[in-house]
C-alpha cells in the first residue's frame, strides 16, 4: 500500500492556477566549480561566456563583458532573450562603493486597450493565443539597456563589444540541444510567422537538428548599425519601421512613437538584510526582490542552519513562507509609476514578524493563505497572471571588483514569434493581468499605456556584514525565479554549500499551487514527508538557470547550472 501510495504521490498532480509548463529540459550536465584571482563570468552559452571572457581579458569593464555575451545570446539563444525583449541589470561600482540598478523592462504600446486579453465574451483568452502574434508584444529595452549602462560604465570603445556576435552570425554556429529540442517543440508556432519558419526551420518544414548550422546576416547587419550608430538604429529609422508593420499586421498596437519615447529607468535598489549579510536587487516593477526580502525577513525567526538541507521542517517553513509571500505579490506588486506598491510596508519588521507567527502556530502546512495589509494598506482585486520561464542570466565580475547581475527576457520561448532583422520580438505584455479589475476593483498588474508588466527577474547581488560584494547571481525561470534565488541563497547563506553544490541540489518551490519538486536526491525521502505534513506535491522538471560567482578567501569560486547549457569561466 504504501508503494502505491508513493507511486500516486509521484504523479504529477493538476495545478491549481494552471501555470505555464517549463520550458525543454536540456538534460543534466554536471559542472564544474570554476576558481579565478579576479575576473569571472558566466552565462547561458558557451559562445557568449567566451565572448564575455575576452572583453575582460582586453581589460574590458563588468559592463563591456555583458553586452558582448548578451549580444551573443540573441544570436545563440533567441528563445530566451534578445534586441527584442528586455531586462533589469543590477551593477555594483567597487572604486565608488555605488549599487546602480536599471529598469530596462518593455512597456505597453500606447494604443494597447486595457482588455488586451479578452476575447469577444469578455473570458480572459488562452495563453497560446494570447502569447503568439502581435498583441503581446511590448516596446523592447534591452538595445537602450546595453547602452545606458556602457556610457555609465564601459570601458572599451562600444563598437568594440559587438565583434563576437557579428563573427558568429556570419560564419554560424551549432544549434545546440536544447535550442533544437524547443524549436521542434515549437513547431506549429512558430510556423506562423514566415520569418521565423525560414530560419529555424529546413527547406522541407523540419526543425533544425541539433549540431546543423545556422548563420544569421540580417541580424549581423543590425548588429553592424547597432555598433555604429548606437541605439538610434534600433528605435529609429528602417528597422523601427519594419518591427511596427510586423506588429501591427499580427494584431499588435506598437508604434513609432513607443519606440522613439522608451526610456530606461533608474530605480533604487532594493535592499534587505538577512542573518549578517545584506541582498539587494531589483525593486518594482519586479515582484523578485521584495519577494525575496519577504520570505527570507520570515524565515530570519527560524534557525536553518540547525535543521539542514534534509528537515521536512526547513521545507515547510520555506514553502510556506513562500505561499504568504506570493499571496501578498499578487495583490499589491506592479509598476510603482503607475500604481502605489508598500514595498516599505511589506518588508517591515514588525509586519514579517507576524507573518511568521502564522509559521509558528502550525507544525503542518498552512490549511490556506491570504494577503496581509502592511500599513493598513487597502489591497487591490488579486492576479495571478502567468509568466513564462524563457529568460537568461548574465554574473560578471570583473578585475577591477565591479560586478553585474543582468537578468532579460523575451518572456515565453521565443516570445510572440514574430521575427524581424534575425532577432524575436518578445510577448511581454501576457505579464500583465489578463482581466484588469475582479468585482470592480482595479488590479495592481493591469495593463495601462506605458506601464511596465509586473516581472519575478530577480538580478541579486549579496554583501557581508562589512559591507563587502560576497555574491552575484540570479536564474531564468518565470516566477519560479523567486525560488530558485531562494534556495541558492540558503544553501549558501545558511547550509555553507559552496557554488557548485548550492545549484546541483534539487529543487522545492512553492508559488501558490502544489509543492513544486524535483524528483531526484534527497527528495525522493523528502516528497512524502512533505505530502504527510499537508501539501500537494508535484513532481515536475525545473529548469532553473543559476549562474554564481562568490567571493572566497582565494579569490572567487563560480558555477553554471547543470540543468541548461551555460559556462562559467575564469578570466583573469
Amino acid at each position: 500500500m504504501f508503494l502505491f501510495l508513493f507511486a500516486l504521490l509521484w504523479l504529477p498532480l493538476a495545478h491549481a492556477d494552471n501555470r505555464p509548463a517549463p520550458e525543454a529540459a536540456t538534460g543534466w550536465q554536471p559542472q564544474p566549480l570554476v576558481q579565478a584571482d579576479q575576473a569571472m563570468v558566466v552565462t547561458a552559452n558557451p559562445h557568449a561566456s567566451r565572448a564575455a571572457q575576452t572583453m575582460l581579458a582586453r581589460g574590458g569593464s563588468a559592463v563591456d563583458a555583458m553586452i558582448a555575451a548578451q549580444m551573443v545570446l540573441t544570436l545563440v539563444e533567441p528563445q530566451s532573450s534578445g534586441l527584442g525583449g528586455g531586462g533589469f541589470l543590477v551593477h555594483w561600482h567597487q572604486e565608488e562603493q555605488h549599487l546602480t540598478t536599471l529598469d530596462g523592462r518593455e512597456t505597453a504600446p500606447q494604443q494597447a486597450p486595457p482588455g488586451l486579453f479578452l476575447n469577444d465574451q469578455g473570458q480572459p483568452m488562452g495563453f497560446m493565443e494570447a502569447v503568439v502574434g502581435g498583441r503581446s508584444v511590448g516596446t523592447p529595452g534591452t538595445p537602450l539597456l546595453m547602452w545606458q549602462a556602457h556610457q555609465r560604465f564601459g570601458v572599451l570603445p562600444w563598437r568594440e563589444l559587438f565583434a563576437p556576435a557579428i563573427d558568429l552570425a556570419l560564419h554560424g554556429f551549432a544549434v545546440s540541444p536544447r535550442l533544437a529540442r524547443l524549436i521542434a517543440q515549437n513547431r506549429d508556432s512558430l510556423f506562423k510567422d514566415p520569418d521565423s519558419r525560414r530560419y529555424f526551420f529546413d527547406p522541407q518544414g523540419q526543425p533544425l537538428a541539433a549540431g546543423s548550422r545556422l548563420s544569421n546576416p540580417p541580424l549581423a547587419a543590425l548588429l553592424t548599425r547597432l555598433s555604429i550608430e548606437g541605439p538610434s538604429a534600433f528605435y529609429s529609422g528602417k528597422i523601427a519601421q519594419l518591427m511596427v508593420d510586423k506588429v501591427q499586421s499580427a494584431a499588435g498596437y506598437l508604434s513609432l512613437s513607443d519606440l522613439e519615447q522608451y526610456r530606461v529607468q533608474q530605480r533604487p535598489g532594493l535592499c534587505f538584510p538577512y542573518r549578517r549579510y545584506k541582498i539587494c536587487g531589483m525593486g518594482p516593477p519586479s515582484s523578485g526582490t521584495l519577494a525575496l526580502g519577504q520570505i527570507m525577513g520570515m524565515l530570519s525567526h527560524f534557525e536553518l542552519s540547525k535543521l539542514g538541507p534534509a528537515s521536512p521542517e526547513a521545507w515547510r517553513l520555506m514553502a510556506d513562507a513562500s505561499r504568504l509571500a506570493f499571496a501578498d505579490r499578487n495583490r499589491y506588486a506592479g509598476d510603482s509609476d503607475f500604481v502605489p506598491v508598500p514595498v516599505d510596508g511589506l518588508l517591515d519588521p514588525d509586519y514579517l514578524s507576524e507573518r511568521a507567527q502564522l509559521l509558528k502556530n502550525t507544525q503542518r502546512a498552512l490549511p490556506s493563505v491570504a494577503p496581509g495589509t502592511p500599513n493598513g494598506q487597502r489591497p487591490a482585486a488579486p492576479d495571478t497572471s502567468p509568466e513564462f520561464p524563457s529568460t537568461t542570466h548574465i554574473s560578471i565580475i570583473d578585475a577591477r571588483g565591479n560586478a553585474v547581475s543582468l537578468t532579460s527576457t523575451i518572456e515565453n520561448a521565443f516570445g510572440s514569434r514574430l521575427m524581424v532583422q534575425g532577432f524575436l520580438l518578445n510577448n511581454e505584455l501576457t505579464d500583465f493581468a489578463f482581466v484588469p479589475e475582479v468585482d470592480g476593483v482595479p488590479v495592481a498588474n493591469r495593463l495601462q499605456p506605458g506601464k511596465r508588466p509586473r516581472s519575478s527577474m530577480s538580478p541579486t547581488l549579496v554583501f557581508d556584514d562589512q559591507d563587502r560584494l560576497l555574491l552575484v547571481l540570479g536564474s531564468p525561470g518565470g516566477s519560479s525565479i523567486i525560488g530558485y534565488v531562494l534556495h541558492a541563497l540558503v544553501n549558501l547563506l545558511d547550509w555553507g554549500m559552496d557554488v557548485r553544490e548550492a545549484i546541483h541540489q534539487p529543487h522545492v518551490l512553492h508559488r501558490g499551487g502544489a509543492l513544486e519538486m524535483e524528483p531526484f536526491g534527497r527528495n525522493l525521502a523528502l516528497a512524502p514527508a512533505m505530502a504527510a505534513l499537508g501539501f500537494e506535491v508535484r513532481t515536475t522538471e525545473l529548469n532553473s538557470g543559476l549562474h554564481l560567482i562568490m567571493r572566497t578567501a582565494g579569490g572567487l569560486s563560480g558555477a553554471a547550472d547543470p540543468r541548461r547549457e551555460g559556462l562559467a569561466l575564469a578570466a583573469d
